[in-house]
């Protein structure tokens, strides 16, 4: 079969199409035929080296296609199934937080950037019906991590508003859409004008120019929404501060994400006087991410993509990420 290999850290040029071995499922695991793949911003990580993985490693993820063979001691799972992904293996017995044995498919373990992936069958589920295989691929890690965040950590409820740092990337994308089903306003932040003209087509209520604003970026998202917000999603770190001055009494910060730092300097009495909750999480369990299935087979928006190449393009695709170009998800097929 064919995949996308990376034997070395470095830029987008170390990821190479090979051929390599096709893969066997062991007890209790199923090899899946992938029809598409897609990126997230942690894949960046891994390929730059930020994250340690052994190598060679196929990155990636994200994935949806259909069940090829299945070991032994599988039961639930056929041949020919539709499938989507499930991208993390030994979530916490209790639900409520990562395992000891926590990780990620796309490193350590082999990724989807592949024709096909073996992986426990417990990782497969049923692809919903309504979404085409482009957006399926693209919904796992980035649509699981949305949904965590708003659901469970932060709990939204109908009429609450929420603010979105930095509309664009996947995430981000996801949690608009699932913030408007959840019947919330929301607000979000992009030096952009295309990202923030684009967000409010999928249904923002409020865009607000962050560069434009400095520093002074909560109290411009305060004067343009008419007051501070309830919820403020934040996969930036450098923010948290002025998540913390954006929000109203009582609100609550979802943090999930580094991409602007890994250390955050905080004063002490705007959380505490404003009772502001400052909420960890991360990816999401099995149970939330049949949670988010269920939601989206009943609910009517789609996964953003942003665009969709050949997997032997993954490089091109990672540049495009890493610039922050893309709005919503960036895609491969690996058929």
């Amino acid at each position: 079969m064919q995949a996308i290999r990376m034997n070395e850290p470095g830029g987008p040029e170390v990821l190479v199409l090979e051929t390599v071995a096709d893969p066997e499922p062991g007890p209790g695991e199923v090899v899946v035929a992938l029809k598409a793949a897609a990126l997230n911003r942690r894949d960046v990580f891994v390929r730059k080296g930020v994250a340690k993985v052994p190598l060679p490693l196929t990155p990636g993820s994200d994935g949806a296609g259909i069940v090829h063979k299945v070991g032994a001691g599988v039961s639930g799972v056929a041949v020919g199934d539709e499938v989507i992904i499930l991208p993390s293996l030994a979530w916490g017995p209790d639900q409520r937080a990562p395992g000891p044995g926590f990780r990620i498919l796309g490193g350590p373990d082999q990724g989807t950037y592949a024709e096909q992936i073996v992986i426990p069958a417990e990782n497969v589920y049923p692809k919903p019906s309504r979404l085409s295989w482009h957006e399926a691929a693209a919904l796992p890690l980035a649509g699981l991590t949305a949904w965590r965040s708003l659901m469970t950590r932060a709990r939204v409820v109908p009429g609450e508003t929420v603010l979105i740092i930095g509309i664009g990337g996947g995430v981000a994308t996801f949690a608009l859409n699932l913030a408007k089903a959840a019947g919330c306003r929301v607000v979000v932040t992009s030096s952009s004008d295309d990202k923030r003209a684009a967000a409010k087509e999928l249904g923002a209520d409020v865009g607000v120019h962050y560069a434009e604003a400095g520093d002074e970026w909560p109290a411009a998202v305060k004067e343009a929404n008419g007051g501070g917000v309830d919820v403020v999603i934040d996969s930036v770190g450098s923010t948290w501060g002025g998540s913390i001055d954006a929000c109203a009494p009582g609100g609550r910060v979802v943090v999930f994400g580094g991409t602007g730092g890994a250390k955050v300097d905080l004063q002490v009495r705007p959380v505490t006087l404003g009772q502001v909750a400052l909420l960890g999480t991360t990816m999401g369990s099995p149970a939330e991410f049949r949670q988010l299935l269920a939601a989206v087979q009943n609910q009517s928006w789609t996964p953003v993509i942003d665009s969709v190449r050949p997997l032997g393009d993954a490089a091109a695709a990672h540049e495009r990420e890493e610039n922050g170009l893309h709005f919503g998800k960036l895609v491969l097929d690996c058929q």
